[in-house]
């Protein structure tokens, strides 16, 4: 029986599993995704797939290794399509959570935005009724008029 010392940190166990680091394979992955979605990748398939057909329907019998019904170019396809689908949503799903904090970003920053234009609406209230509050200028020119025609009399 084996006590393992609990001041002393773990020995690190082997595991069957691979190890890789997600944070690279999801960079890759959204790469990938990316060139799925253009056109030089479509150009490409096409090239491929065409060439693929006229290379199994126009060159001789014994130089075709994919007959008319092109079951292994099925499989092919298949399987790459099998491979992207889940490579798309995982960079969906990583540009999802980018999105999710870049909107927590904006929400507080409206949030900061909305409580200064807030104050400074109180503020400028404030200030016309300080300005409403102080003599104008008509206003004195009409009281001193009063006092000089009060001490004419």
């Amino acid at each position: 029986m084996t006590t393992e010392r609990l001041d002393q940190p773990r020995a690190l166990r082997r595991s069957l599993r691979p190890h890789y680091d997600p944070e690279v394979f999801g960079r890759w992955a959204e790469r990938f995704a990316r060139f799925l979605g253009t056109a030089r990748f479509l150009v490409y398939m096409t090239v491929f797939v065409t060439a693929w057909m006229v290379w199994n329907v126009a060159l001789p019998e014994s130089l075709r290794f994919d007959p008319y019904p092109f079951i292994f170019l099925t499989l092919a396809l298949s399987l790459q399509a099998s491979y992207a689908a889940p490579l798309i949503l995982l960079a969906q799903n990583r540009q999802s959570d980018r999105d999710r904090v870049q909107y927590e970003h904006d929400r507080e920053a409206d949030l900061r935005n909305q409580a200064e234009i807030e104050y400074l609406t109180r503020e400028i209230a404030g200030l016309r009724l300080a300005v409403g509050e102080v003599a104008t200028r008509d206003y004195l020119r009409s009281e001193l008029q009063q006092l000089a025609e009060d001490l004419r009399r």
